[in-house]
């Protein structure tokens, strides 16, 4: 019989155990797109680091364009153009104007573009303003972007592909990330072979492996697939071992509940000690999570389904911690359809699909079914004190 913990107990408990990734280290930023950041980013130049014209046109002095319309334009001297990627040589004065492209540098004195659709070029270098124009019209400012010494992004942020942007405006080519969280993926049972082996009456493929490790890899982790170890307890122990002696935290499938094969937590508890075994969650409520050698190891349930939420909830948040870091889901509000019942005492993770993009409906599944991930939007979370969902009461879905 398993003696469960709340969900919000097993984090805390998670959270004690957990040691905090220090290492770091340096990549391009090519390759830093989902990477948690080690160091704040702060702004040492001024972006743009001049004005700068946001349309093809002419640089002028905005005064001079004031009351200037189709039928009595302003008439300027054009003294110049400004060559793209070049500082602007020139200045003006009243009554002058500079011929520019968009992203060309103002030249000094200038203080507005007039658009090219609003000018027209006459005889003896005169350009026609049919236009009036106001102070810094059509033009992005020193400093308009990001100033020097501004607080851009926070250290233990996960880099995402806009930061990369940023970075790459401020001349940053490589920035300093933790090293990626290494987990370990075993897959216990008898019953299981590789996906790329024929099966034959009672054995199945081992889904969780590669599931997990895709997990692992969305994360922004790096992961260790070990493959299938049978239902023995000295592969498994060993197994275990050599995975913390490799890894940061280790994930076993399989053989997590309480029958007479179910040896993984006999085995954490002899490598180390297990912190709790059970769960008051559905799916996954025989999970277990031990330490062995100062390294989190985790006891899933050998379904896919509840592998997958074990580790939405649970191994998920242990990166988290190790990182410091908060990893956002995309969540919708809708209406649920229909009643949704549940226990109580414990939290229910239901898959939904989104209908006419204003209702939810639940995707009939069993713990041992895949292809409910594949069917559904995404999942609701059904707290452990409520009894189910009303009818068209509003929900929040976690996209999957």
């Amino acid at each position: 019989m398993l003696e469960v913990v709340s969900l919000q107990t097993a984090k805390e408990i998670i959270k004690q155990y957990i040691l905090p990734n220090d290492e770091i280290e340096y990549v391009s930023l090519e390759n830093a797109v989902g990477r948690i950041l080690a160091q704040d980013v702060v702004a040492d130049e001024d972006v743009p680091n001049f004005n700068r014209s946001t349309v093809d046109g002419y640089a002028v002095i905005a005064a001079d364009t004031y009351g200037a319309s189709e039928s009595i334009p302003a008439m300027l001297n054009v003294v110049g153009e400004v060559e793209m990627g070049k500082i602007a040589q020139l200045d003006i004065s009243n009554n002058q104007c500079v011929k520019i492209s968009t992203g060309g540098m103002l030249p000094e004195g200038a203080n507005a573009v007039v658009m090219l659709e609003h000018t027209e070029e006459a005889l003896d270098g005169l350009c026609l303003c049919q236009r009036a124009v106001s102070p810094f019209e059509n033009v992005v400012r020193k400093g308009d972007d990001v100033r020097r010494g501004d607080f851009l992004i926070k250290s233990s942020s996960v880099l995402t592909a806009s930061q990369i942007g940023i970075l790459c405006a401020l001349g940053i080519d490589r920035v300093a990330v933790k090293k990626r969280v290494k987990i370990g993926i075993i897959s216990t049972g008898d019953e299981l072979v590789d996906i790329d082996k024929p099966l034959t009456a009672g054995r199945v493929r081992d889904i969780n492996s590669y599931l997990l490790n895709a997990c692992c890899e969305r994360l922004g982790c790096e992961s260790v697939m070990y493959g299938i170890i049978k239902d023995d307890y000295a592969e498994i122990s060993g197994s275990i071992k050599k995975a913390c002696d490799e890894c940061d935290i280790v994930l076993i499938s399989g053989g997590s509940s309480a029958g007479a094969r179910d040896m993984t937590v006999n085995a954490v508890d002899e490598l180390g000690k297990t912190y709790f075994h059970g769960v008051a969650m559905k799916p996954g409520k025989p999970s277990i999570f031990g330490v062995v050698e100062n390294k989190a190891v985790f006891g899933l349930p050998g379904h896919p389904l509840a592998a997958f939420f074990v580790f939405e909830q649970l191994v998920k948040y242990a990166v988290s911690v190790m990182n410091n870091a908060q990893y956002t889901s995309v969540v919708l509000e809708r209406k649920m359809i229909s009643n949704v019942s549940s226990n109580n005492g414990r939290e229910d993770f239901v898959c939904v699909k989104i209908i006419d993009n204003e209702y939810a409906c639940c995707v009939p599944a069993k713990s041992g079914i895949i292809s409910v991930l594949n069917s559904a939007d995404g999942y609701i979370t059904i707290p452990r004190n409520a009894e189910g969902i009303k009818e068209h009461e509003k929900v929040r879905i976690t996209l999957l």
